[in-house]
């Protein structure tokens, strides 16, 4: 049961909950934990593809290695971030976070 579609409905369902998390979430924790599982729904579509279609083996893991890289420097700026708002405002709500316009 290894096919091609298997891995892509299950890399949907990832993609698809972390948006739904973005979308629903008000706390800005929450929202990168959905980015997060957003990032990792098209790590495993490169997997996929570059098992399935790819002719060259390295190209997709090497994508994927790039992708986890960039997603941990996301969570490291975003925390850092998230800690600075906390500072100043006393909440993480995305509500809140708006009053900084201006």
């Amino acid at each position: 049961m290894n096919t091609l579609t298997t891995y892509l409905v299950i890399a949907a369902v990832l993609f698809c909950l972390g948006l739904l998390g973005i979308l629903q979430r008000r706390n800005l924790v929450g929202m990168l934990i959905s980015l997060e599982l957003m990032l990792n729904g098209a790590n495993l579509n490169f997997m996929a593809f570059n098992r399935f279609l790819a002719p060259e083996p390295a190209v997709g893991q090497i994508i994927a290695l790039i992708v986890m890289g960039l997603a941990a420097a996301e969570a490291a700026i975003g925390l850092s971030i998230i800690f600075a708002l906390f500072r100043r405002m006393h909440s993480i709500n995305v509500e809140r976070a708006q009053e900084l316009r201006g």
